[in-house]
């Protein structure tokens, strides 16, 4: 069975260079936006599924809060663990695949952020980390989601970019085909060239709105980035969907 593109792109340094801008300033901005909006009690428990490095995780355990991060990423997970424990701050990571993760505990808010949704075949799979969200929050706890604005990225997708520096290039080809965004990375290094890629479904507002809810999530806002402006189906980079469990 060939393995699902995630499971190989994320395991890798390349991975970390090639997103590098996506640093602790921008994940200072997204949790303090976050936190202005939800009204969390002290010493809440918080999950961060697809955690990735641990950005968000570190800064809300440094907030005082009891944090968990998910991820598959063995590399990942090592970054996280290795940036927290320079922080002195004791979280807990644990490695799954959202679509096997379970856990009895309950928690105040949870967190899917950076677009780490989509990533799989079928809807079924996808809509998973929705019941999932509902099933372990507690009541009037929150689910964050968020992820690229489909009407948005549509109309201004970046087709190529390339980015040069002393020890490498890296190239980025991205292109729609049957209602997915897909992206092709190729890192040029000393002669070599090493290619990955990644393949996201394509879900609009509406559909994504109407999924929620009909889990049970109330929506009590919906932005179109980090910076409170509330969301335009056709001007909005992001879909950033605060949701409560009633």
């Amino acid at each position: 069975m060939k393995k699902e593109w995630f499971v190989e792109w994320f395991n890798t340094d390349e991975y970390l260079a090639v997103y590098k801008h996506r640093n602790e300033k921008d994940a200072e901005c997204h949790i303090k936006f976050l936190l202005s909006k939800i009204n969390l009690p002290a010493n809440s428990s918080i999950l961060d599924l697809a955690c990735g490095s641990g950005r968000h995780s570190i800064l809300l355990a440094k907030e005082g809060y009891n944090v968990t991060g998910v991820d598959l990423s063995d590399k990942l997970l090592s970054e996280a663990i290795k940036n927290s424990k320079a922080e002195n701050l004791e979280l807990e990571f644990i490695k799954s695949d959202i679509r096997n993760f379970f856990t009895k505990k309950k928690f105040n808010l949870i967190l899917n952020l950076f677009t780490s949704f989509g990533y799989f075949e079928t809807d079924e799979e996808n809509l998973l980390i929705f019941k999932k969200s509902f099933e372990f929050l507690s009541n009037k706890g929150y689910f964050v989601l968020d992820y690229f604005n489909k009407d948005y990225l549509e109309k201004n997708l970046v087709l190529f970019s390339k980015e040069e520096n002393d020890n490498y290039t890296i190239i980025q080809e991205r292109k729609i085909v049957n209602q997915r965004v897909i992206k092709k990375i190729s890192i040029e290094r000393n002669g070599t060239t090493e290619n990955y890629y990644e393949s996201v479904k394509l879900y609009d507002s509406k559909f994504l709105t109407k999924k929620l809810k009909e889990i049970g999530f109330e929506i009590v806002n919906l932005f179109g980035d980090f910076f409170g402006i509330e969301f335009n189906q056709f001007s909005s980079p992001r879909f950033v969907a605060i949701c409560q469990k009633p």
